[in-house]
């Protein structure tokens, strides 16, 4: 008998442990994690292993109390599609209440977190929150701008890093911002080709103009070349002390030739399958820009 239960107990906590997992998105925050350590490595004089500690679970609470807010408001949206309807909440495995309690620890726990880092992390943190929760996520279900509403909060992390590691936001972290700011666009419109049918079913507006035509690849295009300009514009000396050598700008341009060769792709296609390889190449991107800017500063 007792062997049943501890098994039982084990099994509930797993559970638990997984829902856990998929409320607060953990694979989306270790991400958002990782964008801010390296904003802050590419800020820092001398590297303080507190602030980095800091900054990890702060990020992780404040990206984590986001996505369960967001939840919390999409139940019945996440309920119709496919994709969503086994998370926590649709599935009837965990109270709205709950979730809604976990999401308010992790604000306030957060946000305190960064403030102990310095106020104006705490003040864009807070940002990120309210952006995601109070405009963002009711937007979706209004209007294809959202993208844009949503592309703030989404780029906040990198330039978080670099406030958390100098105290003040000037042109450095403004630039890092635009930079994961322009990215969204070909990433998350990527994302909207592929679940466009699913968005519809459950009246989200993913894409530009709502249509899955050439019309939004073309927006696609646009948006990852401004970002590949924002991303080699500091080998040009013009954002103060965020500066990348000739050669680090050249693989920065390569990579992000990489998803303006898919979106090209995608614009004579149309294929759910070249839209796949687009956000493919945005993911790697946003995972190979940090690193190669933080081992070009460290080249210096």
């Amino acid at each position: 008998m007792n062997s049943s239960s501890s098994v039982n107990t084990k099994i509930s906590f797993k559970n638990i442990y997984v829902d856990f997992k998929q409320l607060t998105k953990v694979g989306l925050s270790v991400s958002v994690v990782f964008t801010s350590i390296a904003g802050y490595l590419l800020g820092a004089e001398k590297i303080d292993y507190t602030v980095i500690l800091l900054l990890a679970i702060g990020g992780y609470l404040m990206v984590g109390a986001s996505n369960a807010f967001n939840q919390v408001i999409e139940k019945d949206i996440d309920a119709l599609m496919q994709r969503t309807k086994n998370r926590p909440l649709p599935a009837g495995r965990m109270q709205p209440n709950t979730a809604l309690i976990i999401a308010t620890v992790f604000t306030i726990a957060g946000i305190t977190i960064l403030y102990v880092i310095n106020p104006k992390c705490a003040l864009f943190g807070a940002i990120s929150i309210f952006l995601y929760t109070s405009a963002y996520t009711p937007l979706k279900a209004i209007t294809p701008l959202a993208v844009f509403v949503g592309a703030i909060p989404g780029a906040i992390p990198f330039m978080l890093g670099w406030v958390a590691a100098t105290g003040h936001f000037g042109i450095e972290a403004g630039f890092l911002f635009m930079i994961q700011f322009f990215w969204q666009f070909p990433h998350f419109w990527a994302i909207g080709w592929l679940q466009h049918e699913e968005y519809n079913k459950a009246g989200l507006h993913m894409l530009p103009m709502d249509k899955k035509d050439k019309g939004a690849i073309v927006q696609i295009i646009f948006y990852t070349c401004i970002m590949i300009l924002m991303s080699v514009a500091p080998v040009l000396k013009v954002t103060g002390k965020l500066y990348i050598y000739p050669m680090t700008a050249v693989i920065v341009a390569v990579l992000g030739g990489l998803m303006l060769f898919y979106a090209i792709k995608l614009y004579k296609s149309e294929l759910n399958t070249d839209a796949r390889k687009l956000m493919l190449a945005s993911v790697l991107y946003i995972t190979l820009l940090p690193i190669i800017y933080v081992i070009d500063k460290f080249l210096h």
